[in-house]
């Protein structure tokens, strides 16, 4: 009897240093009275800026240590998700955009944001922005930086070809465009635009793509839409313009390596975010700084839903172990005083766009960003309650807001690069993805 007390006594010691082993090694553990912070974050240029500014916040906190996890889009997204919906526990802090936010604030998976510092200013913060970050209009997540999506364009291509940009170009107009300026022997392509597969690439804009030329993913009975006329002059429309105007391998190409094309003079248009306006503007980061256009996302047959809104912010995993000291990191990383830190050591035109009404109303950033009406207009003019021509039972631009899109979205994201690499015909990738859709909705419960 006495040695089987002194076994369990051993066992429980030892079980009582494994759980300190793993409380110690755990996101948010507290160590000699530091806190450390594990932040996953998404590897563009704006995140980038944040992490080597952060210093800045260590040094003023000096009882919390950061820890950063810097991922590209589509795995960001992919390990975010994973650790949230297992309660894992892996961060204290994610990198996170319109589209999770109310889906997860819901589920309880994220903290809400209250008793903010009152000179953190939220009604600064563009009401599109503030109203897709909310969940029954509480915060959940604070915008590091908001975007629509935009025309870039060469203007001495277009000076050298006659091209007058007008104040909303059409669709039709950019294939004539793309035609014009496309010269391959000399590395310049007539058009760039998302080809990798995912639900936040090259989904982000075809559903734009789709929205302007009339269609829809889901009519008001969530029957999936995916076989429609709409969809097929969408995608017909998508393959052939990149297949005869684009770069080689367009379909690997996301924000990120577009952008590095257009940076170095190799596309002659580029229809993405407007967060990158800041960077092509830049002389530092863009070799077509000084001919570098800004235009209005273009327009099919309707304006609905032809340019998105997304935001990617800062938010807290309930799992956190350091709520206080998270929240108190990304105030800091969204706040005005932030925005002018940036100003300071990167010249206002790096400043993070699309959150803040106060940086649209700095001189400063008018002169430094030729852009800048642009993008905020854009933003307030995007409506994610009424993405389509037709009514539809759900909201969101460029992606359908419902926990089931994440999913979906990327498998038919995969097929649309399958249609774009012709290794299917578009009305082949549209039956296949109409029939994933209607599975997936059917075992989601939404239709029969």
């Amino acid at each position: 009897m006495r040695t089987f007390r002194f076994t369990r006594m051993i066992a429980a010691f030892l079980a009582g240093i494994l759980l300190v082993q793993l409380h110690a090694c755990a996101t948010g553990s507290q160590q000699g009275g530091t806190t450390t912070l594990t932040i996953a974050t998404v590897n563009n240029n704006d995140m980038v800026i944040m992490q080597d500014l952060s210093s800045q916040f260590e040094e003023a906190h000096p009882d919390i240590n950061l820890q950063w996890v810097v991922l590209e889009e589509n795995v960001l997204r992919q390990r975010v998700t994973n650790d949230i919906a297992n309660r894992g526990g892996q961060f204290d802090i994610l990198t996170i955009g319109t589209y999770e936010t109310p889906i997860w604030a819901k589920q309880g998976w994220l903290l809400p944001l209250e008793n903010l510092p009152e000179d953190y200013n939220v009604e600064d913060i563009l009401p599109p922005v503030r109203e897709a970050l909310s969940y029954e209009d509480q915060l959940f997540a604070l915008p590091f930086y908001a975007e629509s999506s935009m025309l870039y364009y060469r203007t001495d291509l277009f000076e050298e070809a006659g091209i007058t940009m007008p104040e909303q170009p059409t669709y039709t107009q950019v294939r004539q465009w793309a035609e014009q300026i496309h010269d391959p022997s000399n590395g310049v392509y007539g058009i760039c635009l998302r080809g990798k597969p995912g639900w936040g690439e090259n989904m982000a804009f075809f559903t734009t793509l789709v929205n302007t030329f009339g269609g829809k993913w889901f009519d008001t009975n969530w029957q999936p839409d995916l076989s429609s006329p709409e969809w097929n002059e969408a995608l017909t429309y998508y393959v052939d313009l990149l297949g005869q105007y684009g770069p080689p391998g367009a379909s690997s190409n996301g924000f990120n390596e577009n952008l590095a094309l257009f940076s170095t003079g190799n596309c002659g248009m580029w229809i993405d975010a407007t967060v990158a306006a800041g960077k092509l503007a830049d002389p530092d980061e863009s070799q077509v700084a000084d001919t570098v256009g800004f235009a209005r996302a273009p327009v099919a047959d309707y304006p609905n839903g032809s340019n998105w809104l997304w935001a990617w912010s800062l938010a807290i995993p309930s799992s956190t172990r350091s709520p206080e000291a998270a929240q108190q990191f990304i105030t800091w990383a969204t706040s005005q005083e932030y925005v002018q830190l940036v100003a300071e050591e990167r010249g206002w035109v790096a400043a993070p766009p699309g959150t803040r009404q106060s940086t649209y109303d700095n001189p400063s950033y008018q002169e430094a960003a030729p852009f800048a009406e642009i993008v905020l207009n854009s933003i307030q003019a995007a409506d994610p309650s009424k993405p389509t021509v037709d009514p539809v039972p759900y909201q969101g631009i460029q992606f359908v807001a419902i926990p089931e899109f994440q999913a979906l979205g990327t498998q038919v994201g995969q097929t649309v690069a399958a249609a774009l690499t012709k290794q299917v015909s578009v009305d082949q990738a549209l039956q296949q993805a109409q029939t994933t859709t209607e599975q997936t909705m059917q075992r989601a419960g939404y239709i029969q």
